[in-house]
């Protein structure tokens, strides 16, 4: 094992237990190309760093990319491992704005991933061995189980994800308890598929059963999935991130999490993600091997996220407008889920066809189909009733994020006819 990998594992003592056989041998390269261009900075001449300059020390860009980027040639600058240090410093103002439980906790700095899903891969090889269970709620974004089992083959444990209606905290809390090494729980609220955020009621159960298993001896590394946070539609609803209650909540217990600019920000192209790390008595050294680590993996990986978008992002956060325009587009997708809900009301024989699942928040809504197969509906949805839906376990995942307001009684009644009509025609 490489030597700045022992010290970072050293760094970390008891919580390097939660590292995978990969993450324990992980670090950031402190020493070797970057660690000798960071002492070169300031230098007249600098002949360290792998980029191009012109003769007056600008970056070397062509014309024809730079007229087309209105924040300035520094955008096509390497961002750096961790990246941006504005960007993660605003970021994480960012994170105690909106989640002011947060408030006087300690967890790391973010670090800059390739949005969510590379965030999720780097949690994955950090802290997932073979031995080890990702245990997640059966309705779940279909991508956890070919990072988690496929790529990186740690086994994969199902809970049933709803009971009368609520999160079904009793499965989860079973599936944490189940034989077998160290457990990975996802939690991702607003969920994709379901749209369900949990309850204050729900989330109060989810950390009583979290704290149950690790005082039982589990060791549990709480992965929070917020890529869609914020857009919660209801009251009542636990309108923050779990992440500050798991972040201090037991030495058994390390929380992680994921989120970023695509779906809170509307900027899915930009592939801006951060990973967060915390755990009940972290030091800011272990918080700052943490860091490492991850940046490790993502200069292992990708090298660094893209910097033109993180240049975005800061100069987004900087403007005056930001807060103003990000209600208002949230608003646009809370009309839309008013109204699915007037649409079910209004609707009362939609029930013979489908069950809608419980929805709060987010940007989809998932209905069972009765009788029939979800999958037979789907097609029929496309070749006869020019409607596009996604089914996932079972289900038909309606993306009301993308369907203008006006078309949503026309979706749902599509629905309800090839439902009605794949039945008459089995019954003939």
């Amino acid at each position: 094992m490489e030597r700045l990998a022992r010290e970072l594992n050293r760094a970390l003592g008891g919580a390097a237990e939660f590292l995978s056989a990969e993450g324990r041998r992980m670090y950031f390269p402190y020493g070797g190309i970057l660690g000798q261009g960071a002492e070169a900075k300031g230098c007249e001449i600098n002949a360290t760093v792998g980029m191009a300059f012109e003769e007056d020390g600008s970056p070397l860009v062509l014309d024809c990319f730079a007229k087309n980027v209105s924040i300035g040639r520094k955008a096509f600058l390497y961002a750096g491992s961790f990246g941006l240090p504005a960007l993660r410093e605003r970021w994480r103002a960012l994170q105690i704005l909106k989640n002011p439980s947060l408030r006087g906790k300690k967890f790391s700095n973010p670090v800059v991933t390739n949005a969510l899903t590379h965030g999720i891969r780097v949690t994955a090889e950090l802290f997932a061995n073979p031995a080890d269970e990702l245990v997640v709620p059966d309705f779940f974004w279909d991508n956890y189980e070919l990072i988690f089992k496929e790529a990186v083959g740690c086994r994969v444990r199902k809970f049933n994800t709803f009971s009368k209606g609520r999160f079904d905290a009793a499965a989860m809390k079973a599936a944490l308890l189940s034989p077998g090494g160290k457990k990975l729980l996802i939690l991702n609220f607003p969920n994709n598929p379901t749209g369900y955020t949990a309850t204050v009621d729900d989330a109060k159960r989810i950390v009583s059963a979290v704290k149950s298993a690790a005082a039982a001896g589990k060791r549990v590394v709480v992965i929070l999935d917020d890529a869609y946070f914020g857009l919660v539609y209801e009251k009542g609803v636990h309108g923050e991130s779990l992440f500050a209650e798991f972040s201090d909540l037991h030495r058994n217990v390390l929380a992680v999490k994921l989120d970023g600019t695509t779906k809170e920000d509307y900027v899915w192209g930009l592939r801006i993600g951060f990973i967060t790390f915390a755990f009940k008595g972290a030091t800011d050294a272990q918080l700052k091997a943490l860091e490492a680590k991850a940046a490790g993996n993502v200069r292992s990986g990708i090298s660094n996220a893209s910097s033109i978008g993180q240049h975005l992002a800061v100069a987004a956060y900087d403007d005056r407008g930001y807060a103003a325009q990000k209600r208002q587009k949230y608003a646009v997708l809370r009309k839309r889920y008013l109204e699915i809900r007037k649409i079910l009301k209004k609707h009362p024989e939609y029930a013979e066809s489908f069950e809608p699942l419980p929805f709060n928040s987010g940007y989809f809504m998932c209905v069972r189909p009765k009788d029939v197969d979800a999958e037979e509906v789907r097609k029929l949805l496309v070749s006869s009733y020019s409607t596009g839906t996604i089914v996932l376990s079972g289900l038909i995942r309606l993306a009301f994020s993308t369907t203008p307001l006006a078309k949503l009684p026309k979706l749902f009644a599509n629905v309800d006819s090839a439902i009605r009509e794949i039945k008459t025609r089995k019954a003939k």
